[in-house]
């Protein structure tokens, strides 16, 4: 057995955590995500929508293209996305088209998660959630007790 065989889902999602520790440190939205095949990360992503004045720039959107890229074709088949924070409804769709085969999130998101809104993923797409979620839902929280803070 080598070393990547042991990789499990806390290791994947730990990788999403660092992505949107680097969210928060730019003042955004602390949510991030990491593409993995063959137990390889082939595309990172944090929310970047206040840098690039952009409420596409989810970190889900930045993960899915940087995938794509990687594998010189729309369609993540055979990938997992781990996100810290349950996915949006725009996000959703997005990950509907590209056939991604898993999703595996931290913390849900109670109010505009796309479980809540009934957004409909790819048939072939399996979703599980809870991964870390107290560890995600605590940068989300230091994030939002900072920001009404400074205001």
């Amino acid at each position: 057995m080598n070393l990547e065989d042991s990789y499990d889902d806390n290791y994947f999602m730990k990788k999403a955590l660092q992505e949107a520790e680097m969210a928060l440190e730019k003042g955004e939205v602390p949510v991030g995500a990491v593409i993995v095949i063959d137990n390889r990360v082939i595309a990172r992503g944090h929310n970047l929508t206040e840098t690039l004045n952009d409420v596409t720039a989810h970190a889900e959107m930045q993960a899915i293209t940087a995938a794509a890229n990687f594998l010189g074709g729309k369609y993540l088949k055979n990938c997992t996305l781990y996100v810290t924070l349950e996915p949006c409804q725009m996000c959703a769709g997005a990950l509907y088209w590209s056939q991604i085969s898993n999703i595996v999130y931290g913390a849900r998101d109670e109010d505009r998660g796309c479980i809540k809104l009934n957004t409909k993923l790819h048939p072939k797409t399996v979703m599980k959630g809870g991964i870390m979620a107290e560890e995600a839902s605590n940068l989300l929280k230091q994030f939002f007790i900072q920001k009404r803070n400074l205001n």
